[in-house]
């Protein structure tokens, strides 16, 4: 049996927005929703705030926890949801819940009663956490009959991708648009020593790359007509394109040409802050 979908909510109308998207999302999973809250602070520094204070925020936890659960149940009556309130910082708080969560689902930014639960999409917690992540953000989450589109590059989060936005297409009884786009000045990868040889097609050979990560997948899943995209184009700019028309834009966590250091690829960071639809961010272990 699949784990639960945990939603983070502070009261804000974006997490308000990403509870509704969760709710649906559990739905199709046929599992419970968890309604998370939190109650602490990540800060060590404010760690001396006074207890009253402290209480006070819990209680305003529990109420929105509460509040959200009543909505959503009424929404989606098949689905089971519960409430926790977590004593932790609200980093910590969602580290926790993805162990053992099937996703961690989050809106963007600009939640109002800061502190009771960071919506913001931190690069840190999205790259290590438990499970895959979405961020609920853009006229897409609402949209019906969209397609689930993948940015697809070989990688090993990118394969992770894969499989998740194939189980996601399914679900949804919608196709897949898996894209694959590549740019002169991109490096590393599995073809890149011979992108400037003039005696290489080198959208022939990018096409081969691309039936081949999805072939497996295809057999698997019968029931998904795929669209296979190959393009000339920075891979971000590509996705941001197709995510004002797609109900769903799933990447990996990081693909190739990320440097060192970097938790999240650039591909993935400009989707979580400008894409017009959810974004389900996969790690290369978090598979389906």
């Amino acid at each position: 049996m699949a784990g639960p979908v945990v939603v983070g909510v502070d009261g804000s109308a974006q997490a308000a927005s990403a509870a509704r998207w969760a709710v649906r999302e559990a739905a199709r999973w046929h599992t419970s929703l968890t309604v998370l809250t939190a109650s602490a602070v990540d800060d060590p520094a404010s760690s001396a705030m006074a207890s009253a204070w402290l209480e006070t925020k819990a209680v305003l936890a529990q109420e929105v926890a509460r509040a959200t659960r009543d909505e959503l149940a009424a929404a989606e009556p098949s689905v089971p949801v519960m409430t926790k309130t977590s004593a932790a910082g609200a980093e910590a708080a969602l580290r926790q819940a993805s162990a053992g969560a099937l996703l961690l689902v989050l809106g963007p930014p600009t939640g109002t009663l800061s502190g009771l639960l960071a919506g913001s999409p931190d690069a840190d917690l999205i790259a290590r956490a438990g499970c895959p992540v979405v961020i609920v953000r853009g006229t897409g989450a609402t949209r019906a009959g969209g397609p689930v589109v993948v940015g697809v590059d070989g990688s090993p989060m990118s394969e992770a991708a894969v499989a998740w936005a194939f189980e996601e297409a399914s679900r949804r009884g919608t196709r897949l648009v898996a894209v694959h786009a590549w740019h002169d000045s991109e490096s590393g990868g599995p073809f890149a020593h011979i992108r400037g040889s003039p005696l290489i097609d080198i959208g022939d050979v990018e096409r081969r790359l691309l039936a081949e990560r999805l072939a497996g997948r295809r057999e698997r899943y019968p029931d998904v007509d795929v669209e296979p995209v190959v393009e000339r184009d920075l891979p971000r700019d590509s996705l941001l394109e197709r995510s004002t028309e797609a109900a769903l834009v799933v990447v990996g966590s990081r693909g190739r040409g990320g440097f060192t250091g970097m938790v999240l690829g650039s591909t993935t960071h400009a989707l979580l802050h400008r894409a017009d639809c959810p974004v389900m961010v996969v790690g290369g272990e978090q598979r389906t």
